[in-house]
């Protein structure tokens, strides 16, 4: 029995950067009743309530949920409405050594798209997020650039040369995610950790990059229980089976 399920977003949930369907918003909302639920992904705020919040059916007890953008960096919980619990920022030097990092390693390894759709590196505050193919690329495209994590390997071990003290992780269907040293999901499950007073080993984990050098890796390494699955399809059959057995 577990007191808490905490689930990637991208690839897990939700198809890269789209809402919940509704089949997937109704069973959260089953799991809701018998365990609190976390959220944890590179995405910014405003992604998790297009993709989460607000995709939720209304008989789901929100106050159960943990949402926690750009990798557990930012905490945000719902007492009427959704309100953010606290922000971890970097400051603009660090922002700056990053945006150069990232236009050198990309020149270096030659990844470079014939297109792209609209911005590639995001600033979320307390993360930098690359994006291959740009934050508004289409989801075939973006299923066929990179399917087996190969291009951005190579672009990762750049990065780690260039940007020695950050956290450099693969993410979501083309990105990768740049956050302060040490802060990975293995950080953000510790926050939650702390924020909910509920044991590590009183949780699980879900996710479809459950793998090393993958994002959703750390959640394992920290020694949680994890599911690893292909697909939002697959997740709901773990979902499924989970509340039967909560029941």
């Amino acid at each position: 029995m577990k007191q808490l399920v905490a689930f990637d977003l991208d690839g897990t949930l939700a198809e890269s950067k789209q809402p919940l369907q509704e089949p997937m918003g109704e069973a959260l909302a089953d799991l809701l009743g018998v365990a609190d639920v976390a959220v944890i992904s590179g995405g910014d705020w405003p992604q998790f309530e297009k993709q989460v919040a607000s995709r939720l059916p209304p008989r789901a007890d929100r106050t159960r949920l943990w949402l926690m953008p750009t990798t557990g960096t930012k905490l945000y919980r719902f007492d009427g409405e959704w309100r953010a619990v606290y922000a971890e920022l970097f400051d603009d030097g660090q922002k700056t050594a990053i945006f150069t990092a990232f236009d050198a390693a990309l020149e270096a390894t030659g990844f470079v798209p014939e297109k792209t759709w609209g911005e590639r590196i995001e600033d979320r505050g307390s993360q930098i997020t690359f994006s291959a193919l740009g934050q508004q690329a289409p989801l075939d495209a973006k299923e066929h650039w990179d399917p087996d994590f190969a291009k951005r390997k190579v672009i990762q071990a750049d990065l780690r040369k260039r940007l020695p003290g950050l956290s450099i992780n693969m993410g979501g269907a083309t990105s990768i995610d740049i956050t302060r040293e040490g802060v990975d999901k293995a950080y953000g499950l510790k926050k939650l950790r702390d924020a909910s007073g509920i044991a590590l080993d009183a949780m699980m984990f879900i996710g479809d990059a459950i793998f090393p050098g993958g994002n959703d890796y750390p959640a394992k390494e920290l020694g949680l229980d994890t599911v690893r699955v292909r697909d939002p399809q697959e997740t709901l059959s773990v979902i499924a089976a989970i509340v039967a057995c909560q029941k």
